[in-house]
């Protein structure tokens, strides 16, 4: 028997009467939210407001006035203060150049020994974790804990530097009394107290790289300083980004770490931003403490934005 083909390709074909999917093309109703949810953030909305919006509003006003922070009586002197602070006041433009060093100090040793030591701790040895633990515990510490251990170790006359250099028979010297070399030897205590932060977020970015990559490029032939080059650096260039903006803001910010080692008021060779912004405040000259203080807040926004635009740290792809 038989068969035209017509017929098995009328019997094959799909019955175009049959109803469509009818959860196809139908709409859904947008998922309603119970107006009360948006209650929830209002405490830290109003937390936010109280104590960080409406500060730096009033820093903004305070900085056009002569305002001693006591009297109710003040007069305005528009951007007078901003003036003073960039062509009158030695103090404040020594302060800024002191800090803009120490950034640039710390970034960079921090930023090359963080990744160091998470090059040499990736692996979850035994080994590997006591150390990562170790180089971790300074992070845990208050900020004048490590300066009062590392005033100690610098003191030229019992101090721990000098008494392990004189049993090699090397002369110590006077680490924070050179006001030529103090500001680096608080670098190397800044640089000691984060380095094991800073080395745990690259950690977890070097954790993160396939190690499908590494197996093809050393069947490839590619030495070490090769795979870092095309493989390690591309995919921590996020966990990087992350360390620079976090050590640019801590090293503007180490306001107690330089009291702690250096006094107060400290001297000034080892005077920064914030220590001679309190000092001015302390001075009873809160009107132009108020104008250093946004200075201060526009120069930390300013040298964070450059990193991001001059390193262009981002992934590959994005």
């Amino acid at each position: 028997m038989s068969i035209h083909p017509g017929t098995a390709a009328k019997r094959k074909a799909p019955d175009s009467a049959a109803p469509a999917n009818p959860a196809k093309g139908r709409r859904r109703s947008p998922t309603r939210v119970n107006p009360a949810l948006y209650l929830f953030p209002l405490p830290a909305v109003a937390v936010i407001a109280f104590f960080l919006v409406m500060p730096t509003l009033q820093a903004f006003q305070y900085a056009i006035t002569d305002w001693n922070g006591f009297s109710a009586a003040f007069n305005y002197v528009g951007v007078d203060n901003f003036v003073r602070a960039f062509t009158k006041d030695s103090l404040f433009t020594n302060a800024l150049t002191n800090n803009l060093k120490f950034v640039l100090l710390v970034v960079i040793a921090q930023t090359v020994f963080s990744l160091v030591l998470a090059l040499l701790l990736t692996k979850n040895s035994r080994g590997s974790i006591l150390l990562r633990a170790l180089f971790f515990f300074p992070t845990i510490l208050s900020s004048v804990s490590v300066a009062f251990i590392w005033k100690f170790i610098y003191d030229p006359n019992f101090g721990l530097a000098n008494s392990v250099l004189r049993t090699v028979g090397v002369d110590g010297g006077a680490y924070l009394g050179n006001d030529a070399q103090a500001l680096y030897w608080v670098a190397v205590t800044q640089v000691w107290f984060h380095s094991g932060q800073m080395m745990v977020v690259y950690i977890a970015g070097l954790q993160a790289i396939p190690k499908e990559l590494y197996e093809a490029a050393e069947m490839d032939g590619a030495n070490k300083w090769q795979q870092f080059k095309s493989i390690t650096w591309p995919f921590v260039a996020p966990a990087t980004s992350i360390v620079v903006a976090y050590t640019t803001v801590q090293s503007f910010k180490a306001f107690d770490l330089i009291l702690g080692i250096a006094g107060n008021p400290p001297k000034s060779s080892l005077d920064i931003l914030s220590t001679r912004i309190y000092s001015t405040f302390a001075n009873s000259e809160f009107g132009y403490a108020a104008a250093q203080s946004i200075i201060f807040m526009a120069m930390i926004a300013l040298v964070t934005w450059l990193q991001r635009r001059l390193l262009r740290l981002t992934p590959k792809g994005d």
